[in-house]
């Protein structure tokens, strides 16, 4: 699982440090019910604006194409939204089970 583990760390903290204006962001990693768990928290705040935020979203789900490659060659999936966290901000994840992301780049894996 070591390669698409770092393949979505790298992608998502990429991401957030690409739209927080602050140096700090959250990473937290999470193995339960064999899968992985990637969340970043960023401060960027989501948009009220819905022209803003669809432009923000589209900014961000392009930035995070690699990222959609891997999960779906893992048999994961993704996304981003507004954080529940105190302070607002964005919040991103990733999910990959490890039965798939065990094979991720071999001849019997996809990816």
């Amino acid at each position: 699982m070591l390669d698409p583990a770092l393949q979505a760390v790298g992608e998502l903290t990429a991401v957030a440090a690409q739209f927080t204006e602050s140096a700090d962001f959250y990473l937290s990693l999470r193995y339960r019910a064999d899968t992985l768990r990637v969340i970043v928290y960023d401060n960027h705040p989501r948009y009220t604006q819905p022209h803003l935020a669809n432009a923000c979203d589209t900014r961000r789900r392009a930035a995070l194409r690699v990222l959609a490659c891997v999960c779906r060659a893992c048999g994961g999936d993704w996304g981003f939204g507004e954080s529940r966290e105190p302070g607002g901000g964005t919040r991103m994840w990733a999910r990959l089970p490890r039965e798939r992301a065990a094979t991720y780049g071999t001849a019997t894996g996809r990816g």
